[in-house]
């Protein structure tokens, strides 16, 4: 058809009165919703643009393995509009910073919560001390990424940092559904973990971060309740195989009467990892130097043979 034959053509076409070539011209919407499925029907709300140090919530972007275990807490946020905001550095490292993070939804800010977010350092910066110890026993799902790491390739190392963050990630939640004293793991985005910030409250009710173990001063009754603690803590972990690899008082959160085990991206395997006896023993050596430290007579022998009666 020709450009002429089609421009008459396109006389004779009747279209309906909604339709307009005006393109300034606006049609109002019916306000008849009578019958429309409610399933359909949902309210609008416009959020303001973000500010510096502000970005989406990425809690829906990320995969649903990436997210926490259920049963979740009622404190966690997963509303689509809710925004991270940046409220400074909790803690530095050698091979990840923590900061706090609040999570809420402009539309309802008092539902809103304060979050740890631990970001493992990039390739350039130092990788995890003693990594091989550490890392024998495991595999990657990937044998390329395995290559890579072990000749130390520059791909290798975004990988390992990948791997640690994964690693403390896959502790987390299985520590977590063994009912044990850790923080709630919230979701992992690339090197990235957010979970529960653990907190004490001052006589006034000011929040604070829970202080390290080696930070304070307990009364013997206290010190009784922190051992008995750590002992069901670690019991728990050997019947299941696995070793923290790093457990020493400055990786224990005291938060009032309770003791919360952090820093977990080390964690071995008992009986995969060559060295796994060694690491265990020297957790146990680590904590009763503590408590010994602060007067409580505790054995590190006696307290690795009642951890091996529990392991098999």
């Amino acid at each position: 058809m020709s450009h002429d034959d089609l421009s008459q053509h396109s006389q004779h076409l009747a279209f309906p009165e909604l339709f307009s070539a005006d393109v300034n011209r606006s049609v109002a919407p019916s306000d008849d919703l009578g019958g429309i499925d409610d399933r359909f029907v949902f309210d609008f709300h416009a959020y303001d643009d973000l500010e510096d140090g502000q970005r989406w919530s990425t809690w829906g972007s990320v995969e649903p393995l990436c997210r926490g275990p259920e049963p979740r807490p009622d404190w966690l946020v997963t509303s689509q509009g809710a925004i991270d905001t940046e409220l400074g550095v909790l803690k530095t490292g050698k091979e990840a910073d923590v900061h706090l993070v609040e999570r809420a939804d402009p539309l309802d800010p008092s539902g809103g919560v304060v979050m740890a977010a631990k970001r493992y350092r990039s390739p350039e910066h130092r990788s995890f001390h003693r990594a091989a110890t550490y890392t024998e026993g495991r595999s990657m799902k990937r044998s390329r990424d395995e290559r890579a790491v072990n000749r130390k390739s520059t791909f290798g190392r975004q990988v390992a940092a990948g791997e640690w963050a994964v690693s403390e990630w896959g502790a987390l939640v299985r520590l977590w559904n063994l009912g044990l004293p850790v923080p709630y793991p919230v979701q992992i985005d690339g090197t990235e973990i957010l979970m529960e910030w653990i907190t004490v409250a001052d006589e006034d009710g000011v929040v604070a971060t829970a202080p390290r173990l080696a930070q304070v001063r307990p009364s013997r009754e206290l010190l009784a309740a922190y051992f008995e603690q750590l002992t069901d803590a670690l019991a728990t972990m050997v019947q299941n195989g696995v070793v923290h690899g790093d457990l020493s008082a400055y990786n224990i959160l005291a938060a009032g009467e309770r003791l919360v085990i952090i820093d977990l991206p080390q964690i071995v395997d008992l009986v995969g990892n060559f060295n796994g006896m060694n690491f265990l023993q020297r957790d146990c050596a680590n904590i009763c130097a503590w408590f010994r430290s602060r007067g409580f007579e505790v054995d590190e022998h006696a307290l690795f043979a009642e951890l091996m009666a529990h392991a098999f």
